[in-house]
Parts: structure tokens; C-alpha cells; sequence
């Protein structure tokens, strides 16, 4: 039970046509009190005249009350919809300043106590700033999926089944002269912990399809030097972001690009032109593009259509490669069925249907249709728990104490996950990443 109380804009930037102001803690009555006069109906709006301690009128807004513990954050809570000017918000923020023990709220602080007072867990919790974070439909998608509560369902799901594996574990150890305890109950357990340790072992490789959601699917631009990298950039970004000159090796850096592709983030990323050089700069460009392509999930190689003498293909280990023919309207012979796409720069032929093939790309290796983990930390503490069943079940000649001790490594990890075995260190990472009054 926290004793002070935070307030906060939570209604996002002004001017706006309504700001919303949310109070939480043990002084909201006092707050209503003194704000309209009394203590309105549980989780109905209303219209009231909130007035200052002078009985100066602030504002005509809607109020709702939340007793506890049925509000978002678990405590009494209260919500002032205003008219969002600021001049509003600012005489409704100093109002609130002065009630004893009210503080203004740091970021994420009011969902953080809703993961304290038990109304989240931490997966919702993160997936929650994943859905305020949103920029594209398939990071909406993606949110709201893993917001309601079935990460954290499957996750107990599999703890209780280490649990059970320990009590039976334990169970033989401690009473095997009995009769009421089965004789080698173990083999039996053994046997569900290696299913469990292919669940999680399955569940795991969704991490890269909730990556690409959330990070953004990587596009490449590679190529020699004035192969069309640069124009093809400012082309899909439809705007000068990039350079374009004749001088070949313009580009020293890398320069990305943001797009919205069928509701997917798509990261673009424009490269210097490789090349053999001597010039310290350059080297420096060539190695950046490299490894560009070394972390890109599509590589586009963009190849001069116009010139006759084509490159052998780039070969780039465990990418997807396509080879594409820039300058198309300059290009003097057919060499369509040498190119994966041909595309101008200039004209914006052929430029519809290469970003169509892309979002294809991207929706295919970023499709999620089931819970998965989206946090790199999910996968290192899936990774533990996985680790840890595979050295119960897998090592026979051991004792039963290790093994068992191995399960309840397991489950602690992935207790972590959810919150449910303690992460306080984590609890200010995860939540400063929140916005003020959420």
C-alpha cells in the first residue's frame, strides 16, 4: 500500500479538445472533496464544476471515480477530463500540488503499481508500453495480443507443471517406503519434462518474427558505387535524404530510412558503394556496409541495369538476397530474366512493385500467430528455464536432490518472467520506459 498520491497529464500532448488528468492513491477522496465537493457515483461520468480552494471555477469537465481496488491501478483513482489547453492543465496540475501528500507521478509509476497491486503482470505490463509505443498496425497487432494476459497464462501453466514435477520428485525422496506413493514416479516425470523442454524450445523460435515486429524488418541497400543506392532511397522514402551526385563513392555512411509497408516497420538502409579503396574514409563506409548486410533481413543488391558487364552475384551467408536492375529507362537491351526486379529511380517504374514484394517479405517473416516472446529478456530467461529442464531430464545418473534442484531453477526463471518471483532490480528499467502518466 503506497501512502502518497501521484497525479498526472495522461492524455498525451496539448493544446488538445480534452486532457486527462488521472490521480491515484490513498488522498484521492480529500482531492474530490475539495475539487467539486463531494464524492461522485463508483465508475460513472459525470459533470461537475471543479473549483479551486477559493472557489474560483477551473474548469466544466467530466469526473470518474474508481474506488479501490477496481481501477487500473489496483488503489482509489480519479480522472478530471478537462479542456486540454494548457493554461488549463496547468492551473488543474498546481490545484492538485497543493493537497498534502499528493506528488506529481513518475514515468510509468501508475502502471507500475497496477503490476504491485496485482492488476498486471510484467508481460502485460511491457506489452502495454509496446502498445503505447505503437507506430505501425502489426506492432498494434502484436500489443494488444500479448496485452490481455495469455503470455503470462501459458508461463504459469508451465511453472505448475515444474512444480508438479518437483512435489513428485520430492515425494519419492521423502517417502518411498510408503505405500500410497508410486515406485519410480520419476520415469514418469522425466517423460513430461523433455515434452516441456520441446514446448519451450518451440515457443522460442517466435522471438524473431516478434523482433521483426517490433524492431522493424532490416533492408540493405548494397551495391557499387553508383549502382543507384541513393536515388532508389530518396525514391521510396519519396523525399532528398541521401546524396546524389556522378561522383561515384558520394555515400561514406550509412543512412536509414523508415517506412510503412502494409502496416509493418520497414528499416532501409542505404550503403557506401563496395569497392576496393585506399582512402581511410571509404574503407571505413565499405566495412559499414558489410555489416549492414551482415544484419539485414533482406539484402537488395542493386546492379546498373544499363551496363552490360553484370557482377557475379553477391553471396551473403544465411541472407536473402535479391539482385535488383536500377536505371531501367536507361537500360538499351532486355535483361529482365537476369534480375529479380528492374526498377528507375527517375520515372518510378517498377519501384510499386518492389515495395510490394518487400511488405510481402516482411509479413512472412514477421507473422505472429500465436503467443511468442517479444522482450530479448524473455528469451534469456526462457533460454535458462529450457537449459535447466534439460539438465534434470537429461542426466539420469544424477541424484534425484540436483535434479530436482535443476526444476526449481526452471521455475524461478520463468517466474521472472511474469513477475512472479521477485525482479525488483528490474522494475525501474522496465518502467521508465513508459511515458508520464501511464
Amino acid at each position: 500500500m503506497f501512502r502518497d498520491t501521484i497525479f498526472a497529464l495522461s492524455s498525451g500532448g496539448l493544446p488538445s479538445g480534452v486532457a486527462v488528468i488521472r490521480v491515484s492513491g490513498p488522498d484521492v477522496e480529500p482531492v474530490l472533496r475539495g475539487a467539486i465537493g463531494r464524492i461522485p457515483a463508483s465508475r460513472k461520468a459525470e459533470l461537475c464544476t471543479i473549483r479551486q480552494q477559493d472557489g474560483t471555477v477551473l474548469d466544466r469537465g467530466l469526473v470518474v471515480y474508481f474506488p479501490a481496488p477496481h481501477s487500473f491501478t489496483g488503489e482509489e483513482c480519479v480522472e478530471f477530463h478537462l479542456h486540454g489547453g494548457k493554461a488549463v492543465v496547468q492551473a488543474m496540475l498546481s490545484f492538485l500540488t497543493t493537497f498534502e501528500g499528493l506528488r506529481h507521478a513518475e514515468a510509468g509509476e501508475f502502471t507500475r503499481r497496477a503490476f504491485i497491486n496485482g492488476k498486471v503482470d510484467l508481460t502485460g505490463a511491457e506489452a502495454l508500453g509496446d502498445l503505447i509505443a505503437s507506430e505501425t498496425e502489426a506492432q498494434r497487432r502484436l500489443a494488444v495480443t500479448h496485452a490481455d494476459g495469455g503470455q503470462a497464462k501459458l508461463y504459469a501453466g508451465w511453472r505448475n507443471q515444474l512444480l508438479h514435477a518437483r512435489a513428485m520428485i520430492e515425494a519419492e525422496l521423502d517417502f518411498a517406503d510408503e505405500a500410497d506413493v508410486p515406485g519410480s514416479v520419476s520415469d514418469q516425470v522425466w517423460q513430461s519434462m523433455r515434452s516441456l523442454h520441446s514446448q519451450i524450445e518451440q515457443h522460442l523460435t517466435g522471438y524473431h518474427a516478434a523482433e521483426i515486429v517490433r524492431e522493424g524488418f532490416r533492408v540493405a541497400l548494397i551495391g557499387a558505387p553508383n549502382a543507384g543506392k541513393s536515388s532508389l532511397l530518396n525514391a521510396l522514402a519519396r523525399r532528398d535524404v541521401a546524396i546524389v551526385t556522378d561522383v561515384p563513392g558520394t555515400t561514406r555512411d550509412t543512412i536509414d530510412v523508415v517506412l510503412d509497408l502494409s502496416g509493418y516497420k520497414i528499416i532501409v538502409t542505404d550503403t557506401a558503394g563496395l569497392r576496393d579503396t585506399t582512402d581511410i574514409v571509404e574503407v571505413i563506409g565499405v566495412q559499414r556496409a558489410l555489416a549492414a548486410a551482415a544484419n539485414a533481413d533482406l539484402i537488395l543488391e542493386l546492379i546498373d541495369s544499363s551496363d552490360r558487364n553484370l557482377p557475379s552475384p553477391l553471396s551473403v551467408p544465411q541472407n536473402t538476397v535479391w539482385r535488383i536492375g536500377t536505371k531501367r529507362d536507361l537500360q538499351t537491351a532486355d535483361a529482365r530474366e537476369e534480375f529479380d526486379h528492374l526498377v528507375s529511380s527517375h520515372t518510378g517504374e517498377g519501384l510499386n512493385g518492389l515495395l510490394d514484394a518487400i511488405a510481402s517479405k516482411a509479413a512472412d517473416a514477421g507473422s505472429v500467430t500465436s503467443i511468442v516472446p517479444f522482450r530479448a529478456r524473455h528469451v534469456e530467461l526462457l533460454t535458462m528455464c529450457a537449459g535447466h529442464v534439460a539438465n534434470a531430464a537429461g542426466e539420469p545418473a544424477a541424484d534425484l536432490e540436483l535434479r530436482a534442484e535443476e526444476l526449481r531453477l526452471a521455475g524461478d526463471a520463468l517466474g521472472r518472467i511474469t513477475g512472479a518471483v521477485d525482479v525488483e532490480e528490474l522494475l525501474g528499467v522496465i518502467f521508465s520506459q513508459f511515458c508520464i502518466g501511464k
